[in-house]
């Protein structure tokens, strides 16, 4: 049993004992720290008052944008025939995404992040529309046009 103090000040033993600590991120069943990020909007000085379910909020659309956007990377990687998700793979999947290209346009990807694969079309090589005849594995150009 724990050792509390009882109202008139004075020590005493028994009573119920203290309930374990659960963080408020179990509570919220999220894996981003809450309290962490309650103390952060504490300390920024965003707004004089921050109240008890603006981090939990907060924590959980960050959870959820970060499980969308390593799911979209882990199946470009996969794609790519590649085990390990590299700065490239992400660049890669949010340009893909529309909505998350839009949130994220102005962001750089740093360690690699690359270019996005795009070659534009004058630049390719010019498409021949002639008919080809094939003689002995060859091709010659037709002489029907002339």
């Amino acid at each position: 049993p724990a050792v509390r103090p009882a109202v008139s000040g004075r020590w005493k033993q028994g009573g119920e004992a203290l309930a374990k600590a659960k963080s408020s991120s179990s509570r919220a069943s999220l894996q981003f720290p809450v309290g962490r990020i309650h103390r952060l909007l504490r300390k920024g000085k965003y707004a004089e008052r921050v109240g008890a379910g603006a981090p939990v909020y907060l924590a959980a659309v960050l959870e959820y944008l970060t499980v969308q956007i390593l799911e979209l990377a882990g199946n470009t990687s996969r794609d790519n025939k590649k085990t390990r998700v590299i700065p490239h793979h992400l660049q890669l999947a949010i340009c893909k995404d529309e909505e998350l290209n839009k949130l994220l346009g102005g962001v750089t990807i740093a360690q690699g992040g690359g270019v996005l694969p795009n070659i534009q079309a004058v630049l390719l090589p010019k498409k021949i529309k002639s008919h080809h005849h094939k003689v002995q594995g060859k091709q010659f150009p037709s002489h029907e046009s002339q």
